[in-house]
């Protein structure tokens, strides 16, 4: 036994260490996600640069991705023109709050009906709205306006709220995650007397956090962001949002300053920022417990 050893040992002792090689394919990978994350925010520091550089230098080129003085009245003349800023400020975060928390109760919910109830017609119900997809927005702007106008709500709030209270694809989103569930969760709260809405809040919901996370990032951008949809319905200054008040500020045939139309950009993306800063905590967290409690 003890000659089997030493010659273990000494086979071990000749055994070539294993030479790594001098790229590692990690550090590779990091180098490209590095690049790219560059790409991705020099447009980002040039809207930045910009809004603090005077209006007659703005287009400089090549552009400044770091000014050499800060004029920081760009920002107070948005706050300051014709243009309502601070008003269509809060009227874009309303909307945006009201229909992000709409679609996050109204998916949810139709989505869990999707993937874990049966009645007759779901498939089917389910296929035509994954058809509605495929229509854009500007195809159907037109019937929804004259339904608004017959109903007195042209011009007011109401016209962005009411017709995106839902949407497809949330509901594909959140369903397609809720059929990964396994079904022991929901066989256990029927095992205790418990109703299908009284599982969805206490056992699923709570399994959905990442999910719920994204897309609440997702439907809150794209509200924000909406131009099309206010451009058609709202008229008055003290209705509109802030992509129509950005648009203002431009000008005539862009004979804004240039340089104010930037600081009124990097204004408005800031909210986005905070919320996409602010839910991707909850979305590692939510990350997280999932996998303790698979």
């Amino acid at each position: 036994m003890g000659a089997f050893l030493m010659a273990a040992d000494r086979r071990v002792l000749r055994m070539k260490p294993v030479r790594r090689p001098f790229f590692r394919v990690d550090l590779i990978f990091v180098i490209i996600a590095i690049f790219g994350g560059v790409i991705i925010l020099l447009p980002f520091a040039w809207m930045v640069a910009t809004s603090l550089l005077p209006a007659n230098v703005a287009y400089a080129y090549p552009p400044r991705f770091f000014p050499n003085q800060f004029r920081y009245q760009n920002y107070v003349e948005v706050l300051k023109s014709s243009v309502p800023f601070a008003m269509l400020f809060m009227n874009s975060l309303k909307i945006s709050v009201i229909i992000t928390v709409a679609q996050l109760l109204t998916c949810s919910l139709a989505a869990y009906g999707f993937a874990r109830l049966t009645f007759p017609g779901r498939d089917i119900i389910f296929r035509v709205l994954l058809a509605t997809l495929m229509v854009p927005v500007q195809v159907t702007i037109i019937p929804i306006f004259l339904g608004m106008s017959k109903l007195g709500m042209v011009d007011t709030h109401y016209s962005l709220i009411l017709p995106a209270l839902t949407s497809v694809f949330g509901i594909f989103m959140l369903r397609q995650f809720f059929l990964t569930l396994p079904r022991e969760f929901e066989d256990s709260g029927r095992m205790d007397g418990a109703t299908y809405l009284r599982i969805f809040i206490r056992i699923i919901l709570p399994q959905t956090g990442p999910t719920i996370a994204a897309f609440a990032i997702l439907t809150f951008n794209n509200t924000w962001n909406n131009y099309f949809v206010p451009l058609v319905f709202l008229n008055s200054w003290a209705k509109m949002t802030l992509p129509l008040g950005i648009a203002a500020l431009k000008g005539y045939m862009g004979s804004g300053n240039q340089s104010a139309v930037m600081a009124g950009v990097t204004m408005a993306a800031l909210p986005v920022v905070l919320v996409f800063i602010f839910a991707q905590r909850y979305f590692i967290e939510g990350v997280a417990l999932s996998g303790l409690k698979g």
